[in-house]
């Protein structure tokens, strides 16, 4: 069982434009696509499509969008009732996949409402292989939540084992995540991160990476990328799963370090493709995997997501793991 927990999630607009997007105009959308979302949220839509079993939690009214369209894609979920609507999110995708993103805050969440949501998911999530911790965070959740709720899960009497942990955010939640938190900075680090390229720069900055580097620079070059997230694996992270784009993704351990890329797709929407890796890798993980294989699937999954609509999630069967190309490197 693989539980996740989307603190922010969304019900997600794709709109296709015929041509690119042209500011100050007014253009016709050749298709209007809706999901729900949020990286959690995605993450086990994937998995559902690919028999994993899976649970989805989150806060949200019985009557909410999300939750209906949840209950539409037979996602199983666990939610905590609030009064107010979960955001929309806009995405605009051009032919050739480039893709602009508008993003609601999202409703406030009361620290007593973020406190029931954390012992919801303690409750859910025992005896759970993974849980994975994912988006972004609403208006009035601190910064370090993802590392108070690791702690927690870690702390917890589940009875069943303790979930490996895996954080998929961004800026300071990102941030927090890997710095731990006040009351136990080793135990509120997760097991695996999953930043994207630009995520993984200023992640290697705050870890003391000597040789800084630009989101551009770490896509193209696979070796610095490596030797970026062993620097975050250094700190304490169990594990990193970079995505570099159409470059691949590089996964680093303290027992190796390695770059998988697949042949060029034709990009329809890069909308929830990160998410989609995530899924592959936990697919493969809970299968008993190496690490390299579990890139290998994290990797077939981002680029089957890439090639689909919207936030289309693809099932193992449309993904390809045999045509990606797996390469050791050194970490540093």
């Amino acid at each position: 069982m693989i539980v996740t927990l989307t603190a922010n999630p969304s019900l997600d607009r794709t709109v296709a434009l015929p041509g690119p997007l042209e500011r100050g105009e007014v253009q016709r959308a050749v298709s209007v696509r809706q999901e729900s979302g949020g990286k959690g949220v995605n993450v086990s839509r994937a998995l559902v499509t690919s028999g994993l079993e899976t649970l989805a939690v989150l806060p949200g009214a019985e009557s909410d969008p999300v939750l209906a369209g949840l209950r539409d894609e037979g996602v199983p979920f666990a939610s905590l009732a609030i009064h107010e609507a979960l955001r929309t999110n806009v995405a605009l995708t051009e032919p050739g996949g480039v893709t602009t993103k508008i993003n609601e805050p999202g409703p406030v969440l009361a620290e007593d409402a973020q406190e029931a949501l954390i012992s919801l998911l303690l409750e859910r999530s025992r005896g759970a292989s993974w849980v994975v911790l994912a988006g972004s965070l609403p208006p009035g959740v601190p910064a370090d939540f993802y590392a108070t709720v690791t702690r927690r899960l870690r702390n917890a009497d589940a009875g069943a084992g303790v979930p490996k942990i895996a954080v998929d955010s961004s800026g300071a939640p990102l941030a927090a995540a890997v710095a731990g938190d006040a009351i136990g900075a080793a135990s509120g680090k997760p097991d695996l991160l999953k930043p994207n390229a630009e995520e993984l720069a200023e992640l290697a900055a705050a870890a003391g990476f000597s040789s800084a580097s630009t989101a551009e620079e770490l896509e193209a070059d696979p070796y610095a990328a490596a030797a970026a997230a062993a620097a975050v694996v250094r700190s304490g992270v169990g594990a990193v799963l970079a995505t570099l784009g159409s470059k691949g993704a590089v996964l680093v351990t303290a027992d190796g370090a390695w770059l998988a890329t697949h042949p060029p797709v034709t990009a329809v929407s890069t909308v929830g493709a990160g998410d989609s890796s995530l899924a592959g890798y936990l697919l493969a993980a809970s299968q008993g995997a190496a690490p390299a294989d579990c890139l290998r699937q994290a990797v077939a999954h981002g680029a089957a997501a890439a090639s689909l609509p919207g936030s289309t999630v693809p099932a193992v069967h449309q993904t390809t793991p045999d045509a990606v190309t797996i390469t050791a490197l050194r970490k540093d």
